[in-house]
C-alpha cells in the first residue's frame, strides 16, 4: 500500500525549502537515504529526496509565486506524523 498527498504553496525560495521539508521528514521518522537538487535556468527549482519509505518531491513555479510538493510513503505511520505535523 502506498500513501500520497500533493499540495501547492506559497514559498518558492529554493533554501527555505530544502531545509524546511527535511527537517520535517526528520521530525515524522523519515529516514532520508539521499535528495538530489536541480537549478533550472533562467529560474525554476527541483528537490527530491529519496526515502526508505519512498519519496518527497519539490517543484518551484517562481514566474507563478508557487512550489508543487508531493509525498510518497509506504508507511502510514510516518506520512500521517509528516502530513499533521506539517498541516499540509
Amino acid at each position: 500500500m502506498i500513501w500520497n498527498k500533493s499540495w501547492w504553496v506559497t514559498e518558492f525560495d529554493p533554501v527555505v525549502l530544502k531545509g524546511q521539508y527535511s527537517a520535517r521528514l526528520l521530525n515524522a521518522g523519515f529516514n532520508v537515504l539521499d535528495s538530489m537538487e536541480y537549478y533550472f535556468k533562467p529560474c525554476g527549482y527541483t528537490v527530491i529526496f529519496l526515502l526508505a519509505e519512498s519519496h518527497l518531491a519539490i517543484h518551484t513555479f517562481p514566474e507563478e509565486n508557487k512550489t508543487y510538493i508531493e509525498l510518497s510513503s509506504c508507511v502510514k505511520e510516518k506520512f500521517d506524523n509528516f502530513v499533521n505535523k506539517t498541516n499540509a
